[in-house]
């Protein structure tokens, strides 16, 4: 007869599955997070949160990638997406695209080459 307390899964699959509620992919407005989305808390940790929100909404006090944050959590993007979905939808956090440069937002090279200019006359 199998123990039914046996050995846990040594690849975290359990664990993800408890952490997502059995999802495997984000939904709604988390659809469109990627690895350089920055996310940033809207609000303190509340009581009650589960252990993993609260761990992201105090990393996210300053914006931080999703990457970075998976990264600090130990955690796979998919589990971390499903994740931030939830504080999304609860609004704890906010997600921000980062800035891309086709947006006119891009760094000034007349600046830049001013600046390497000056470096290479020290």
């Amino acid at each position: 007869m199998s123990d039914p307390h046996g050995p846990t899964d040594p690849s975290g699959l359990e664990r993800y599955y408890v952490l997502t509620g059995g999802r495997s992919g984000p939904g709604g407005a988390a659809l469109g997070l990627d690895v350089a989305t920055l996310i940033v808390s809207r609000s303190a940790p509340v009581a009650g949160m589960q252990h993993e929100h609260e761990r992201i909404v105090r990393w996210c006090r300053d914006p931080l990638s999703v990457a970075e944050l998976g990264a600090h959590l130990g955690l796979p993007f998919n589990i971390l997406a499903v994740l931030v979905a939830d504080l999304l939808e609860a609004g704890r956090v906010e997600a921000r695209d980062p800035i891309p440069a086709s947006a006119g937002h891009g760094p000034d090279f007349a600046l830049l080459e001013e600046v390497l200019s000056g470096l290479q006359r020290l």
